[in-house]
């Protein structure tokens, strides 16, 4: 049963008072707090009780801050969205009153934040499911993901995950931002294989997090492709969002119903009909190179859901997408880190019979007539 806001747990009090509380407030499971409900909660004494921080603090600067930004500040190891979370549960007080987000902050302010452990998360299981550790000490996890393997569990498939293994591997996660994809930064598809990082704690979240949105983390991927572009190398830019028939799909749209995507590419060889492609991401959108590269009419080998069913020399379980490289700083130690993950099988057999076909073709383009 879950009447707190996702992420967050009920302090032990709340718990024993659970019932109460719903008759006071109305709270229906899986419903968010309204405001009623969290100063009923708090005027029954449960403010910075059981288990959980209490932090102290008074506002120093002369000029007005909102809460949420200034708390963010305080502890950068919290993300501002949770730390609003923990405002509109009713953890935040200011001068002895439950704040708001847009609360402005004057000289003197005592602000106190309450933050109570993460939320059980019963619904995950941990399973025994083999990993391929790249790199890995008390911060983080890198792992070389294979193929068929879903990252987190959605509806529909709620175990046999990443997370699922990683549970079972790292048995502290559940406890890392208290999500259903804990210690998640990134994402791949479930039939992109390679190189993902996974925080062991909250603090490592945040950072790695920060690095995926400011471009300090770089990634980079190997494709096999339909077709040969004309140039070397270039940068798509094509802003991505829901396809308009499809639901299902994604697809380069107009700059006010999508998100600005951008997507570097570099040929590295011509085989026949077919290319190899090393991609380097700006941006991480659901989808984004398979998307761009069907935008500039160059799909993805193996991808069903981008390019036509075409006839190729081996069967593929899913798209030939390898994320092969994965640079980051140190979340806690800062030194730089790069990690590269061998290819699959599949894949590495599936580009040896193209280059054989490709020099047989070019053999016997030289023959004369």
């Amino acid at each position: 049963m879950r009447d707190s806001p996702p992420g967050l747990a009920w302090p032990l009090a709340l718990q024993e008072r659970g019932q109460a509380l719903r008759l006071i407030c109305g709270v229906v499971a899986g419903v968010g707090l309204d405001q009623a409900c969290i100063d009923g909660a708090l005027l029954m004494g449960s403010f910075g009780e059981g288990e959980g921080e209490l932090l102290s603090l008074q506002y120093p600067k002369p000029l007005p801050m909102r809460l949420d930004r200034w708390l963010v500040a305080q502890r950068p190891e919290q993300s501002r969205a949770r730390i609003q979370k923990f405002i509109e549960a009713g953890y935040v007080r200011v001068n002895g009153v439950t704040g708001r987000a847009k609360t402005p902050l004057r000289p003197g302010d005592q602000v106190q934040l309450w933050m109570p452990p993460p939320e059980p998360l019963p619904y995950l299981v941990a399973q025994p499911i083999p990993l391929d550790v790249l790199f890995e000490d008390d911060h983080l996890i890198v792992v070389n993901k294979p193929a068929g393997l879903t990252v987190h569990p959605a509806p529909g498939n709620k175990d046999g995950t990443l997370v699922n293994a990683l549970l079972h591997h790292c048995p502290d996660l559940p406890g890392i931002g208290g999500e259903l994809r804990p210690g998640i930064v990134h994402r791949l598809d479930k039939d992109t294989t390679g190189c993902i990082v996974i925080a062991k704690s909250q603090e490592a979240l945040v950072k790695l997090q920060i690095q995926i949105q400011k471009r300090i983390a770089s990634r980079q991927y190997l494709a096999l492709v339909h077709g040969v572009p004309a140039a070397e190398a270039g940068t798509i830019i094509g802003p991505i969002g829901r396809h308009p028939v499809d639901r299902k799909k994604y697809a380069v749209v107009a700059d006010s119903s999508g998100r600005h995507a951008c997507t570097h590419w570099r040929l590295l060889e011509r085989l026949g009909n077919y290319s190899l492609l090393r991609f380097q991401l700006d941006t991480g959108r659901t989808h984004q190179i398979r998307v761009h590269c069907a935008h500039i009419g160059h799909p993805i080998l193996g991808d069903a859901t981008y390019s036509r069913c075409r006839q190729l020399p081996l069967n593929l379980r899913g798209q030939a997408l390898h994320a092969v490289q994965l640079g980051l700083d140190h979340p806690i130690m800062g030194e730089r880190l790069t990690f590269e993950a061998p290819l699959p099988e599949e894949f590495a057999k599936l580009l040896a019979m193209l280059r054989r076909r490709s020099i047989t073709a070019s053999d016997v383009a030289r023959l004369p007539p």
